[in-house]
């Protein structure tokens, strides 16, 4: 076991956890990643895994047929993920994000009816609140959702939807201008509805059409999608919570929850690069000895070790406080920015220790350093996560008098 990104102060459940997932990422998941990355194809075998593992339920609460893990529990084992392949950690994030907010804000037949199959895999969750158009700005939200008796009528597209074939619930942001007059704050004015569809491309529901896979550029494997609603029909109490005009609050606490696991999965990516860099520089030879005995590697090796160490620091900091219910908001926007930040450099360091080779799609970092951009942008870009430290500090700090 490696000597960086160690978690003190661990329960003997959490360890056991850990070690459980690290042999799994280890044996399943590592061996096969770069070549079904390569292909794009989704990895049901590793999927079907986890489910096994009770990885999909960690976080649900025992009386829901869940684990009933910590914030850093999962965590942690994000991190461990995403050592092995980064996509399959997304897998996973959006479900949970969505079990997260049904745990939180859903009625209590909502919890009832979604979260014991969400335990078990049998329902695999996404979310949806960004848009063509849209960008970082949800205020500017234009979907809609229009009373209709017992059902809202919704309209709109969606975009940059993980899991979004294969999920069989969403939870989707739209508009609801139902009792919030002309002039009501956007934010106030924003309702998230929980779909569910069957799993696939096209029509999937009536109403609702997933048109098939985004390509990009790393970020394979998991399906990321557009999202088209034209008439679709939500029966009233598919709203989460109850209650219109909640859903901007709602998904804004499953984000600060994200945050944490972007930056866990930064935390993993970073790792994998450190072990391949520090690996490859002990049997590359330059010049009649290995190039690890080169000052110039052995500085980079040095700047990767403390940027891995530094990071998980932050990220375990963040889920800690979420865990002992204190608003984590400036911890998981700081773990977020240092994390994703920091997983480019390592990143980056280890493809120039790789020389060449790094360029050749026969080695591993190709596939990291191509995966890493994703984490810059994924669940707010840095600029957002500064403009959300920003503010928080200044709170924290205001001047008196």
């Amino acid at each position: 076991m490696s000597r960086l990104a160690q978690t003190h102060g661990l329960t003997d459940v959490q360890q056991e956890i850990l070690s459980t997932v690290r042999d799994f990422v280890d044996k399943e998941i590592i061996p096969v990643a770069t070549e079904l990355e390569h292909r794009d194809e989704y990895p049901q075998r590793i999927v079907d895994g986890l489910k096994e593992l009770g990885l999909f339920g960690l976080m649900i609460p025992e009386e829901y047929g869940g684990l009933g893990e910590s914030l850093l529990t999962y965590a942690l084992c994000v991190e461990e993920i995403a050592r092995g392949w980064m996509s399959v950690s997304g897998i996973i994030n959006t479900h949970f994000i969505v079990a997260y907010m049904l745990k939180q804000h859903g009625t209590q037949e909502q919890k009832d009816y979604f979260l014991p199959k969400m335990a078990l895999g049998e329902i695999r969750g996404a979310f949806s609140m960004s848009e063509p158009g849209l960008g970082s700005d949800v205020s500017a939200i234009t979907s809609k959702a229009v009373r209709d008796g017992d059902e809202y009528v919704l309209n709109g597209q969606k975009m940059w939807l993980t899991n979004g074939g294969t999920s069989t619930l969403v939870a989707v942001l739209v508009r609801s201008d139902e009792g919030h007059p002309e002039g009501t704050a956007p934010h106030r004015s924003m309702t998230t509805f929980l779909v569910e569809k069957e799993p696939g491309f096209g029509e999937v529901r009536p109403g609702l059409t997933v048109p098939g896979k985004i390509d990009k550029m790393g970020y394979k494997g998991v399906d990321t999608t557009e999202l088209i609603m034209d008439g679709l029909r939500i029966p009233a109490d598919r709203v989460l919570g109850g209650t219109t005009g909640r859903g901007f609050y709602q998904m804004m606490d499953g984000v600060e929850v994200g945050r944490v696991n972007v930056a866990a999965r930064g935390c993993g990516v970073a790792q994998r690069a450190f072990e391949l860099g520090v690996s490859y520089a002990q049997q590359r030879h330059t010049f009649g000895r290995p190039i690890a005995q080169h000052q110039a590697i052995q500085f980079k090796l040095a700047e990767m070790a403390t940027k891995v160490e530094a990071a998980h620091a932050m990220m375990v900091n963040a889920a800690r406080k979420k865990d002992s219910g204190q608003r984590n908001d400036l911890e998981a926007g700081m773990a977020k920015y240092l994390a994703s930040e920091y997983c480019k450099e390592v990143v980056e360091d280890a493809f120039r220790i790789h020389g060449g080779y790094g360029f050749s799609k026969e080695y591993e970092i190709e596939r990291l350093y191509r995966e890493a951009p994703m984490l810059l942008i994924g669940e707010g870009t840095a600029e957002i996560q500064k403009m959300i430290i920003g503010r928080r500090l200044l709170e924290e700090y205001r001047l008196q008098g």
